[in-house]
């Protein structure tokens, strides 16, 4: 099972920082966030819900900044503004949003996908430059078969072409 930790700094900083940037005011920079955010580097996903239902969600598998604060002040603006599958967040909805941020852990490569758990792994589907990727305990994905349809789906790899599979764990941050 995924690792979680309820009402974490980590989904406060994000929360202060999408609802700062939506409302046009400036963001608080990461030397405006917790310690901890500042010490440590890893790939992060912030994702952003509305009623329970998906209203964002983006990231980076490997660290792009030089701090978790950073990476998680970049990807909170780009779930609330950049998420190609919906419009950018609005003032009126600040109100109802729920914020979880994933710390990964570093993937490693599996052989195939019996080594999947899609309670307890993300899992990456990479096929010559296209990549895609799974958060591991989504509702509705029960299998490591969709597990890798949908990541390989979002990645335009076509069913029947190779793949190199990985697999990695998150801290979920809520």
């Amino acid at each position: 099972m995924t690792e979680s930790e309820s009402g974490s700094s980590h989904a406060e900083y994000a929360r202060r920082v999408v609802e700062s940037y939506v409302r046009g005011e400036s963001p608080p920079g990461p030397r405006d966030a917790p310690d901890e955010l500042r010490e440590k580097r890893a790939g992060v996903f912030v994702c952003l819900k509305s009623s329970g239902e998906l209203r964002g969600c983006i990231g980076t598998i490997e660290p792009a900044t030089p701090s978790l604060a950073e990476e998680i002040l970049n990807n909170a603006i780009s779930s609330a503004t950049r998420d190609p599958r919906f419009p950018p967040v609005s003032p009126s909805e600040l109100g109802s949003l729920t914020y979880s941020v994933d710390v990964l852990e570093e993937p490693e490569d599996i052989p195939d996908m019996s080594f999947l758990d899609p309670k307890t792994y993300g899992v990456i589907v990479r096929s010559g430059a296209r990549s895609g990727l799974l958060l591991p305990d989504l509702e509705g994905v029960d299998t490591a078969e969709e597990q890798v349809r949908i990541a390989s789906m979002k990645a335009g790899i076509r069913p029947g072409e190779p793949v190199r599979l990985q697999r990695f764990k998150v801290t979920r941050h809520d």
